[in-house]
């Protein structure tokens, strides 16, 4: 059976699905991924470079703040992205009442915009930010429209409500793996399922059907019942 037909199939006889997105659901909009083949791991050649890790840690933010802002201003920037076809067709299985939940490790904001209700973003967003001493809310533009450390009027620093490396993951974390948990058919699309701890929530399935769409192999297609290494706009594309 064609594997487009088996995932359309699949979804036709369910009504508890879950959708989990990693990077490489929003590289159709522009957006760079971390680990594909034009990410930011690719500059690992240039002998200036710093591992995104680091760059994007919350030890960076606190001892080198500057640094850090100037690296988030340059490569974290893409609100002005609009949705693709799987962020659209997504948006059209919840209204259809089958989707149950979108969980994403992506910080774009992308499900939302395209209409999107219950999305839960593991990682944060980009969209908003807040002020780290009197926790006053900013809108995400803030800091990209600033050239130095974004101050609050108190003084305090502002940070990006994201969750930077070597940060506990918030409650939201928990609520994606009641989803996760609960779901019939879990669909995991543009993730290589090798960063932890977003990776384990797999772990947590038990439902009857899992099905793992990426370019390239991940440690999870051996559990899956249904495995398609294509561009995601060429399976989402096809589907009704």
């Amino acid at each position: 059976m064609d594997d487009i037909k088996k995932l359309q199939d699949l979804i036709n006889e369910s009504d508890n699905i879950v959708f989990f997105g990693g990077a490489g659901v929003s590289t159709e909009s522009g957006i760079k991924d971390f680990r594909g083949k034009n990410g930011l791991y690719k500059m690992e050649n240039n002998s200036s470079f710093v591992s995104p890790e680091y760059m994007l840690s919350s030890k960076c933010l606190i001892e080198e703040p500057l640094t850090f802002f100037n690296y988030y201003r340059n490569n974290m920037n893409c609100l002005d992205a609009k949705p693709n076809i799987t962020h659209k067709y997504l948006k059209k299985l919840e209204d259809k009442g089958k989707l149950k939940a979108i969980v994403t490790q992506n910080i774009d904001g992308l499900h939302q915009k395209a209409g999107s209700k219950n999305v839960l973003e593991i990682h944060g967003t980009i969209n908003d930010c807040y002020c780290m001493n009197c926790k006053k809310s900013y809108s995400g533009d803030y800091i990209f429209k600033t050239t130095e450390i974004p101050r609050c009027e108190c003084g305090g620093m502002i940070r990006p409500n994201v969750i930077l490396y070597g940060e506990m993951l918030s409650e939201t974390y928990n609520r994606a793996l009641y989803y996760i948990l609960n779901a019939d058919l879990l669909i995991v699309a543009g993730t290589s399922l090798t960063v932890r701890p977003a990776s384990d929530m797999l772990r947590y399935f038990n439902g009857k059907h899992l099905v793992i769409i990426n370019n390239t192999k991940t440690p999870y297609d051996d559990f899956a019942e249904l495995v398609i290494n294509k561009p995601l706009k060429d399976v989402f594309g096809k589907l009704k």
